[in-house]
């Protein structure tokens, strides 16, 4: 039988632009546009489907037709869409542009809708059937932070697994209240260092920094250097394979996410299921698209084949 998660979070539209030449601050540069469905918690899910899970996804939309093309992306996807509608709003969009190389210049987030997901509507029959039935909780942090603390609180009452995407800086900090009952943790650099107060200078520092503010298991990535994992006590480093053509970033973090959940549900530890979540980012950072649209179990475990072992720290 499937395993069966449920993801709460962003399902909105990205729009990207991506600059053709060398990138020229305060002008116009040539380039090119692109939208598709997105979001933190929309990636990892259809990652997630993709992966053979069966996906349930709740988040707020609005009432326009990039709605109902989010809902279109999910119904192809195969995952359980199950939105708030609100008829009068519209839904929310992230707008980022992106260098030659791919990497990120910078980036906008609309995501004003996100605020009225209030805890209230985490007492509605249906989704309290959803959180049941499921065997994994998936959050982003779009959500307001009285949401995510009643999420993380309801999936500790029902004795679930609970993970969370750091989303942004600015977002992480929402996680604060219940950082403590969040079991996989996912963020870059700049999150962690948001959600922890400061930076330290090399892989080795976020282990003791982590743990001091009461995270037991997360996953901390770097860039093209090494990511950290902290597993309940044990830290592990590893280093990404360096993917041959960057087409573009955007849901790597998403997708890495989404290969670690997958692994861990396959019984593997985390310290072994970093690996799987950095093949499944290496697979989307070579795509143009922030869900690569040939991602499937078997080529995961051709992927994993880059990736090299994990270092232990301690």
């Amino acid at each position: 039988m499937k395993k069966k998660i449920l993801v709460l979070g962003g399902a909105h539209i990205d729009r990207r632009g991506r600059i053709s030449g060398e990138t020229a601050p305060g002008a116009s540069n040539p380039g090119t546009w692109f939208e598709e469905p997105g979001g933190g918690g929309f990636n990892a899910a259809r990652n997630l489907a993709r992966l053979g899970f069966q996906v349930t996804m709740i988040s707020p939309r609005g009432g326009d037709p990039i709605g109902e093309m989010v809902g279109e992306a999910a119904d192809f996807a195969g995952i359980d869409d199950r939105p708030f509608v609100f008829l009068d709003r519209k839904t929310p969009s992230y707008t980022a542009i992106i260098e030659k190389d791919g990497n990120l210049v910078i980036a906008l987030a609309d995501m004003d809708l996100y605020r009225f997901f209030v805890p209230r509507r985490l007492s509605i029959r249906w989704v309290r059937e959803a959180f049941a039935a499921h065997d994994l909780i998936l959050f982003d942090a779009n959500l307001p932070e009285e949401t995510i603390a009643a999420i993380v609180a309801k999936a500790r009452s029902l004795a679930k697994p609970v993970a969370a995407i750091a989303i942004s800086p600015a977002k992480v900090v929402r996680l604060k209240p219940c950082v403590e009952d969040i079991d996989y943790l996912f963020m870059n650099e700049a999150e962690a260092a948001a959600l922890a107060g400061e930076r330290p200078d090399d892989a080795g520092g976020w282990p003791p920094l982590l743990n001091e503010i009461g995270i037991r298991s997360a996953v901390v990535t770097r860039g093209r250097r090494e990511l950290v994992a902290l597993c309940d006590g044990r830290a592990v480093t590893l280093q990404p394979p360096i993917a041959e053509t960057l087409a573009d970033v955007t849901g790597a973090g998403d997708s890495l996410a989404a290969g670690t959940l997958a692994a861990l549900m396959q019984g593997l530890p985390l310290e072994q299921a970093i690996r799987h979540g950095t093949a499944a980012a290496a697979l989307t950072v070579q795509s143009p698209h922030a869900v690569n649209e040939n991602l499937t179990p078997d080529l995961l475990n051709e992927a994993l084949a880059l990736v090299p072992q994990i270092r232990i720290l301690h």
